[in-house]
């Protein structure tokens, strides 16, 4: 798999998702027309993937104000998602990859150490994707605090 490069078709996907609705499935093309935010993170209910979580949560209407959608994916069940979904009052889908398909699309399997273990896992990364399906923005290895407001602020350049 090569490196997804700005400019770039974003890679397609469906995949089981749950909302404050309920489990459905989504696919990318459905969103074609609107700005997509696809940010990858590693664990439900974690400390790092909960304030992400909770700035994208929080700053929504701001991402609908520019037109843009959210969607959050992880190796999680729909279970997990649904939990972690409610506790946060989180108002948009959360995506599952069990077998991690669509973090390999994108390039985001990768291989982690964490106290001198090696495995693979989620590389925390945002995708920004434009009205036509092609990667407008990608913020690599994720830095949690003010993300959320980093890529509203490159969505108010476009």
């Amino acid at each position: 798999m090569s490196e997804i490069t700005v400019g770039a078709e974003a890679p397609a996907f469906s995949a089981p998702a749950v909302t404050r609705e309920g489990e459905s499935t989504i696919s990318l093309v459905d969103y074609l027309g609107k700005y997509v935010v696809v940010y990858f993170y590693p664990k439900d209910d974690t400390p790092g993937c909960t304030t992400q979580a909770c700035g994208f949560r929080d700053h929504r209407p701001d991402y609908e104000a520019v037109g843009a959608v959210i969607l959050g994916i992880s190796p999680d069940d729909a279970t997990s998602h649904a939990k972690f979904s409610e506790k946060f009052t989180l108002p948009f889908p959360l995506v599952s990859d069990p077998d991690h398909a669509i973090a390999e699309a994108y390039g985001v399997w990768k291989e982690k150490t964490n106290y001198g273990k090696t495995y693979m896992g989620i590389e925390r990364t945002t995708f920004v994707i434009d009205k036509d399906g092609k990667i407008a923005k990608i913020y690599p290895r994720v830095k949690v605090d003010q993300h959320a407001e980093k890529v509203l602020e490159f969505l108010r350049s476009l």
